[in-house]
């Protein structure tokens, strides 16, 4: 049977082939080291499960809730963003609870996307930033992601040979997979060029609070004049180890924002109402979990690099986010991520993330994720040396392992 048009628009799903490797192996017995998925190991804060359970046991939280997020959760993701980046926001017109950044993302596509709509997009990045927009009949034209003297030449080819011109840009500072960076005279430029160009800005601003050289990655709405033309899209699953609670939000512009309000408000009835008084409370806090989690991340940064540096795999040091963006070793280059993370896994039982899952010009590289401790890194780092030192001696066997994949 023919396949539907939108699940004809979407590639087949890379992750899953190394899924599928990952649950072998482990049926067969071995210990797999997981660094693929970006899954968070750590516990909730203590007092955030605490509120959750107080709420959920008043049976009047148990009806519908509001699809927007409750007031109080938007008036606190309004304070977060008054003393975090000094930006003011109206919890009533310029904030939206989303189920996760990812639904936001999707959902916000579908709610701004005219068929053949073209949008610029960061390549490689996260899967959502594409195939939302695919996904909502939109056209995506690739951008580089790093953010340097080459992106607004770059963003002008954009819009110079795109027809019709770009609807919006995607922005993912710190960025997943690759953990760049950019600073807030990059976003100046950027936000100059949208506002002359009549550009949307959708700005995912997951990893915020996963930082480790000292300096806070801004927000793109400390610019002035951003609000104009910007939504910006956070999460709690990594800064407070939250993912399966799915607690996101967009802010930003009153027009695009009211957009995906009114989607939102066909399609959900927002996250249980325990789990948005749960989330006020941890916005309200005093930051010490947020700090907690990226000491961790921090240590567990330097190990991976350190370690793996010593197994024979240089990996640059992340500045911030909880993945590093690998380049894979130059005697299995040529195979592409996809056969090497292949290789990890039957070889070293380590699962990563191929690069090009993350678009075609991540190929060269895979993605690590913090989301096992010290030792298990450390350990994934030996297994690493073993099949690394056995490949050099055999220098055919590259090749040859390959092959009879």
């Amino acid at each position: 049977m023919e396949e539907f048009h939108k699940v004809r628009r979407l590639p087949p799903y890379v992750f899953e082939q190394v899924n599928r490797l990952k649950a072998s192996a482990r049926a067969r017995g071995a210990d797999i080291i997981d660094l693929g998925m970006g899954n968070p190991d750590l516990p909730t804060p203590t007092a955030i499960v605490d509120k959750l359970c107080e709420v959920v046991r008043d049976p009047r939280t148990h009806r519908y809730s509001s699809s927007r997020g409750i007031p109080g959760l938007r008036r606190a993701q309004a304070n977060y963003y008054a003393r975090r980046f000094g930006v003011k926001l109206d919890p009533d017109t310029q904030i939206v609870a989303t189920l996760g950044s990812k639904e936001g993302f999707a959902n916000m596509a579908q709610a701004i996307t005219a068929p053949g709509d073209v949008v610029l997009c960061p390549n490689p990045t996260y899967p959502i930033h594409a195939f939302g927009f695919i996904m909502s009949g939109g056209v995506i034209r690739s951008m580089q992601a790093d953010p340097d003297d080459n992106f607004i030449p770059a963003l002008e080819r954009g819009v110079r040979h795109s027809i019709p011109k770009p609807l919006a840009l995607i922005l993912n500072y710190p960025s997943n997979p690759a953990a760049l960076v950019a600073s807030l005279d990059f976003y100046k430029d950027v936000v100059a060029f949208a506002r002359k160009n009549e550009i949307i800005i959708l700005s995912d601003l997951a990893y915020s609070e996963i930082y480790f050289d000292g300096n806070p990655p801004p927000s793109v709405l400390q610019v002035p004049g951003a609000m104009e033309v910007t939504v910006e899209f956070t999460s709690m699953s990594k800064t407070f180890s939250m993912p399966g609670w799915r607690m996101g939000f967009a802010v930003g512009n009153e027009r695009l924002i009211s957009a995906l309000t009114r989607v939102k408000s066909y399609l959900d009835y927002g996250a249980f109402t325990p789990i948005q008084v749960a989330a006020t409370a941890a916005l309200n806090g005093d930051g010490s979990d947020i700090a907690e989690v990226r000491d961790v991340y921090h240590k567990r940064r330097d190990v991976m690099v350190d370690s793996f540096e010593r197994a024979g795999w240089t990996i640059p040091a992340p500045a911030a986010s909880m993945f590093a963006w690998a380049p894979i070793p130059e005697p299995f280059r040529h195979l592409g991520s996809l056969e090497f993370s292949k290789l990890l896994i039957e070889h070293a039982d380590v699962a990563v993330a191929p690069g090009v899952g993350f678009g075609e010009h991540g190929d060269d590289f895979v993605r690590l994720a913090l989301v096992e401790n010290e030792h298990r890194i450390r350990q994934a780092a030996r297994n690493i040396k073993k099949f690394l030192t056995s490949s050099a001696k055999q220098p055919n066997n590259v090749v040859s392992l390959a092959a009879r994949r």
